[in-house]
């Protein structure tokens, strides 16, 4: 019985050091099949499995972490030197506090990619912290973090000027003119923002923001009850780039702000026939739009728009252009579809 137990012992012995020598590509190459969780699991089974796979990882996510999240995060930050893209979303209550956020901005300094999502937990430090450690950031996600100030986000604004994806949904009080001025006047680079749900946005600050940010391909204005044709104007005669759209419930909206996008088509056809072949035939100008519960739009102008930009669909297999709510634009509907477009309420 003892010889058994010895041979048994011996056996997980050499299994065990048959795993920690392991080929440093082979290690790697199983890692890669691995999802977020399995990784951090196998990185505890040795030192050296630890070491390897912490000192080579460039992305991951920590999301699926509900319990002692700040503890895990303090416990692995100082490992992860490679790390370019960093996932700490919560799902359900936030855990996450500013002293951890503090520690990954000083071992994490190559940090390209933060999603700190629905921790409202985190108030100006962290947005301190993530300015001073990681002026590289190109994509930023903070939405439904609702302890950050303007005075926060037109610091992040002045350190972080690579920034080409900035998600502030939900980040209500943070969310003014200043902070939007502060992002036109330093983040020239930005392709895509969410305001979502911010109800503070209105036309000064997205002016603000739309003149300093030309290459702005994305906005998100759902839910900003503020903003007028004012807002859409300045973005139909500024970004040149906009392909997606949304304005929805922003009930303040007229027809002016469709013309305005419909005639940005034909304002900037010249400029588009002048760039290089590859670019001119990506350019397809707005090709997503939301706006459902806009209420006062009318049908031709709508229509007018439709016409201007072929990529917007009313049709239910490729729908583009949402109109939930409007009941008075059932009779829009693209080139391409065989019956009027017929506006749903959603259940």
């Amino acid at each position: 019985m003892e010889g058994e137990k010895l041979m048994e012992s011996g056996g997980e012995s050499r299994v065990k050091r048959e795993w920690e020598e392991i080929q440093l590509d082979l290690l790697m190459k199983i890692v890669s099949f691995m999802d977020d969780r399995t990784v951090i699991v196998a990185s505890g089974i040795c030192s050296r499995w630890r070491n390897v796979i912490c000192s080579e990882l460039t992305r991951i996510s920590l999301s699926w972490c509900t319990n002692n999240m700040n503890k895990l995060v303090l416990s692995l930050a100082p490992k992860l030197t490679k790390l370019r893209g960093l996932t700490l979303r919560q799902k359900f209550e936030p855990l996450l506090d500013d002293d951890t956020v503090e520690t990954i901005a000083n071992n994490c300094h190559d940090l390209e990619d933060l999603d700190l999502s629905r921790n409202s937990k985190l108030g100006d430090p962290s947005l301190s912290a993530l300015a001073r450690g990681w002026p590289n950031l190109t994509k930023l996600n903070i939405s439904d973090c609702s302890g950050f100030s303007d005075d926060g986000l037109e610091f992040v604004s002045s350190h972080c000027r690579k920034l080409k994806i900035l998600n502030l949904s939900g980040c209500g009080k943070a969310v003014t003119h200043k902070a939007l001025k502060a992002i036109g006047d330093n983040c020239r680079q930005l392709e895509s923002i969410n305001l979502g749900k911010c109800p503070r946005v209105d036309d000064a600050g997205v002016m603000s923001l739309v003149y300093g940010c030309p290459d702005l391909h994305v906005v998100d204005l759902g839910h900003c009850f503020e903003i007028t044709d004012e807002s859409v104007i300045a973005l139909a005669n500024n970004c040149l780039h906009l392909r997606s759209l949304n304005l929805y419930g922003c009930e303040n909206m007229t027809d002016r702000a469709m013309y305005a996008l419909a005639h940005s088509r034909v304002k900037n056809k010249d400029e588009v026939l002048w760039e290089p072949v590859k670019t001119r035939g990506e350019e397809e100008g707005l090709m997503n739009l939301n706006i459902s519960f806009c209420k006062a739009l009318t049908p031709r102008a709508v229509q007018a728009l439709c016409r201007s930009f072929p990529a917007l669909h009313t049709c239910s297999s490729r729908p583009s252009l949402i109109m939930h709510g409007c009941k008075k634009l059932t009779s829009v509907h693209c080139a391409c579809a065989s019956q009027p477009h017929r506006a749903v309420r959603p259940a």
